[in-house]
């Protein structure tokens, strides 16, 4: 059996993406903790159908090469500002070309959460507001197991 990279496998996904299908990832990292844990949880993504907003979930390419899933938290003068959830530090200006996949919904220790569910919405939409608070309110978040 041939092992893939992680770059050569999220590259195979955005071809995908980009022929118009949905494709699915398990997460790995720690960025987006509490929401999403590595090796438990499953991001579905797909290219935007629509224009994108604070809260949404998307996977990029940094210009070194690297692929990313965090969250928009703002969009200025058509520039993306991003942060993972665990993060405190906004990435950016991130820009429309370098954003390749929308996040549709997620499995999420074992359950699936989509836009519009009170996880999902916790967390697009109340968890941005509060990036100076993230450091402490993780530990009580996130479940050691």
């Amino acid at each position: 059996m041939r092992k893939l990279d992680t770059y050569e496998y999220i590259s195979m996904l955005k071809e995908l993406v980009e022929e118009g299908h949905e494709v699915s990832v398990k997460i790995s990292g720690t960025s987006m903790l509490p929401f999403l844990r590595q090796n438990r949880d499953t991001a579905y993504f797909k290219a935007p159908d629509r224009e994108l907003r604070p809260g949404d979930i998307v996977f990029f390419q940094r210009s070194s090469g690297d692929y990313i899933l965090h969250r928009i938290c703002k969009i200025e003068n058509n520039r993306y500002y991003l942060i993972g959830d665990a993060q405190k530090t906004v990435e950016g200006p991130i820009f429309r070309e370098q954003i390749f996949a929308l996040v549709t919904r997620v499995e999420r220790n074992g359950k699936i959460v989509k836009p519009g569910d009170l996880q999902w919405d916790f967390y697009a939409k109340l968890w941005l507001r509060i990036i100076p608070l993230r450091s402490r309110l993780m530990y009580f978040l996130t479940f050691k197991k």
